[in-house]
């Protein structure tokens, strides 16, 4: 079974992080997982890969914060995601999350991300995108 698409797209962001050509990362791909293409890679192989690629030195991005899973209703991680991301931009990266969520709860009557709701969660991305734009 080849690799998904999201999968495809780390390994090709990895090897422009760690600015490879692509003749070395062809003959890595054979060296390590036996293939000549990434469309032959299975899971196994990108496994390979990618700790070939975290020996050079490639981290891939986590999330900065917990995910709560996927509730019918609620808000999603992408959604909670952008909510930390627009907060922190906003108090100019000193915002954590203890002041984002007293701000929640005054503002939206939510204590934490966690009990947004998905309707909830878009006005609170509009709100904070747009005292980014005011405070800019």
């Amino acid at each position: 079974m080849s690799i998904s698409k999201n999968q495809l797209k780390l390994l090709w962001t990895a090897k422009t992080k760690l600015d490879l050509s692509d003749a070395y990362l062809r003959s890595a791909m054979v060296e390590i997982a036996g293939v000549e293409s990434t469309k032959e890679l299975d899971a196994e192989g990108f496994d390979a890969m990618m700790g070939f690629f975290e020996y050079l030195g490639f981290a891939p991005r986590q999330a900065k914060g917990p995910d709560y899973g996927e509730r019918p209703g609620m808000a999603s991680f992408a959604q909670i995601e952008l909510i930390r991301v627009l907060w922190r931009e906003y108090t100019d990266r000193k915002g954590d999350e203890d002041s984002l969520n007293k701000w929640l709860e005054h503002y939206w009557h939510v204590s934490s991300l966690r009990f947004l709701g998905k309707a909830a969660a878009r006005k609170v991305i509009a709100t904070l995108k747009v005292m980014k734009a005011r405070a800019a």
